[in-house]
């Protein structure tokens, strides 16, 4: 029984990475603005973060920078973007090199740093329920702090005038512009709200999940990232639950690794794509059966 609750945990964990980004790039892709630098901006960040906590001690100030990096890239990316009309996919792709090149160049001489000791969390006496404490009430805050993050965006994307819009300007910007709405303003700010929270999830990645800094850690959870945007549909609710389905199967291919299952270990490690692959394939195929069946009189 404990061993699953710390799986479950560990999952959870896992996922909270994934439900960073993902919830940071769909604000983006609700404004409108296709983001493929999800990788670069979290690997950037993973390395901000780490070295500010390695030198001030402070999660809070690695957290920070974390987010200070990821926002500054994005809006790097929207000033060639949004600013200059560049292409989107290549320059999320460009900007996906760069933070991959830059942060594997800047940060050479952190590979052998050790963060201070970390601080475990706990809910007080609650935490001391069987499976349910070390299962859930054990966690970083920022697990919990994903989870709320993402009814708030629920709430805001559907009640609030400001997240109407923003999705008003991803569905028609012409439409928009012609009511008199700062259309590029708008997608300035989600850009770099989303490029804030990839910064984020790529400082936990470095100061809590791992924590270590290593070149390419970010290991293509930034592509999963953008893959469960889609797997989501666009919802808030969806890409929390799809980032801790891969975190769960990310951890269990680790857990099988352990166990000596005779399988091998690269096959194992390619679980969590595969499983980010067959989701879109069956999101496919649920979209084209959707169409023929939809009766051609029908909106």
């Amino acid at each position: 029984m404990d061993a699953y609750a710390l799986l479950l945990a560990a999952a959870l964990n896992a996922g909270t990475v994934l439900a960073l980004a993902s919830l940071g790039l769909l604000v983006n892709e609700k404004a409108g603005v296709v983001n493929l630098g999800a990788e670069g901006m979290m690997l950037c960040a993973a390395l901000a973060g780490f070295a500010t906590v390695a030198h001030t001690g402070s999660d809070l100030a690695g957290f920070a920078a974390g987010m200070a990096a990821g926002a500054l890239l994005a809006a790097l990316f929207g000033a060639l973007v949004i600013g200059l009309r560049a292409n989107p996919y290549a320059t999320g792709l460009a900007l996906s090199l760069l933070g991959a090149g830059l942060s594997a160049f800047a940060g050479a001489g952190y590979v052998q740093t050790r963060l201070p000791p970390r601080p475990h969390f706990a809910l007080g006496g609650l935490a001391d329920i069987p499976f349910i404490g070390p299962a859930l009430l054990r966690q970083h805050p920022l697990v919990y702090g994903a989870a709320l993050l993402a009814l708030a965006l629920i709430w805001w994307l559907g009640r609030t005038r400001a997240g109407l819009t923003l999705r008003a300007v991803g569905e028609s910007p012409e439409a928009a512009h012609a009511l008199g709405w700062p259309v590029r303003r708008i997608q300035w700010a989600a850009v770099i709200f989303g490029g804030a929270l990839c910064g984020l999830a790529g400082a936990y990645l470095s100061i809590v999940y791992t924590p270590l800094w290593a070149e390419g850690m970010v290991a293509g959870k930034g592509w999963i990232a953008l893959a469960l945007t889609s797997f989501a549909a666009w919802r808030p609710a969806r890409a929390l639950l799809g980032a801790y389905l891969l975190g769960g199967v990310t951890v269990g291919q680790l857990y099988l690794q352990g166990q000596g299952v005779p399988v091998p270990a690269p096959l194992l490690s390619m679980l969590p794509y595969l499983a980010v692959i067959a989701a879109l394939a069956l999101i496919s195929w649920r979209s084209k059966a959707g169409r023929h069946h939809t009766h051609p009189c029908e909106p």
